[in-house]
């Protein structure tokens, strides 16, 4: 793949200093970066990189623009992070090979399903009766596509996604090979010592532009449906409980969990491993730190964390003895307070 400097900011705009005829053959990191590269710089902290700097050329801010064409061509926009990440996307359309149009000879198609003729469906893949596969569809190797269970325009399940019956999934989606979509929520009903099976007779619907991670599983509501709303983006290993609600634009980072039943806002955010419980409600713009454990529904938008931080373990257990003796502490300041 390569493409001219004048090429990329015909696509994707910015302020072009330097040769536009430069021949670019890949994207790297600044640190690294040679005379066919293109990198860009985005936290002011690297900045003494940039002087060092081999690329080829530099996306920067207005304000590096001095330091960057002391060492050579840039390309000067208000977010090159953002600029970046298009030009990451321009470049893979670009470079990779096209999805052979049509249905493998080895797949299988249910009777009544429907598949676009403008759709991909691989090699061992399965479309159940009824299923639909929108336009620009891709359905990779041996991915199974449930009864009833629609796919939208441009959407992509990677190999060996599982899209159970009944769900639907927006245009332009990405599911991450792996991913269990639709799976049987954790419901059971005590009876006398033993547990009773609640079936889980919802689906799961999916809005548009949402990428969900590999071997993410997002288990299917037990009456009303589980609801991932637009541009939502879930990462790899994350389990939404039945009868979520994940407003849009949310966020999470790998290994979160949520419970059941639990709502969350729009434009929100989890780091690695949150842990979000049942039957809770998340405002929108609620933003929570990796390793935070939530047991109450948060009203107000903010940054909430809630993690016990890591010590060296001799000073940790003296932290953690001394926590168990709070309450006790408590009631003592609260009696020498009823005496002065």
């Amino acid at each position: 793949m390569q493409a001219r400097l004048g090429d990329v900011v015909a696509a994707l705009g910015g302020e072009l200093h330097g040769d536009g005829g430069l021949v670019i053959e890949a994207i790297a990191p600044l640190a690294r970066a040679g005379g066919r590269e293109i990198s860009f710089l985005a936290q002011p902290q690297l900045l003494p990189q940039l002087a060092q700097s081999r690329a080829g050329c530099v996306i920067v801010r207005p304000e590096h623009r001095g330091q960057a064409l002391e060492r050579g061509a840039a390309i000067v926009t208000a977010d090159p992070y953002l600029y970046f990440a298009r030009l990451t996307q321009w470049w893979a359309t670009r470079a990779r090979a096209p999805t052979p149009l049509g249905i493998h000879a080895s797949a299988v198609i249910e009777p009544g399903a429907f598949v676009h003729p403008e759709a991909s469906v691989g090699a061992q893949a399965f479309v159940g009766a009824r299923a639909r596969v929108g336009r620009g569809a891709i359905i990779a190797a041996q991915v199974f596509v449930g009864a009833d269970a629609e796919i939208g325009e441009h959407s992509r399940l990677a190999p060996r996604v599982v899209f159970e019956h009944g769900c639907r999934l927006g245009a332009r989606g990405i599911v991450q090979a792996g991913a269990v979509i639709g799976g049987e929520g954790f419901g059971f009903a005590p009876d006398a010592g033993r547990w009773v099976k609640i079936e889980q007779l919802g689906a799961v619907r999916i809005g548009d532009d949402v990428e969900i991670g590999a071997n993410t599983c997002i288990d299917r509501g037990a009456l009303d449906d589980t609801v991932i709303e637009d541009g939502v983006k879930l990462d790899n290993l994350i389990q939404i409980g039945h009868n979520c609600h994940i407003g849009a634009h949310t966020a999470m980072a790998g290994c979160t969990g949520v419970a059941g039943s639990t709502r969350i806002g729009a434009h929100c955010t989890a780091g690695g491993s949150a842990m979000i419980l049942g039957h809770l409600e998340i405002a929108d713009h609620v933003h929570i730190s990796a390793a935070t454990v939530v047991s109450h529904s948060i009203r107000k938008p903010g940054h909430y964390s809630g993690f016990f931080p890591i010590d060296e373990n001799a000073a940790w257990e003296k932290n953690a003895a001394t926590l168990r003796q709070l309450h006790a502490l408590r009631e003592r300041v609260r009696a020498l307070e009823k005496k002065s």
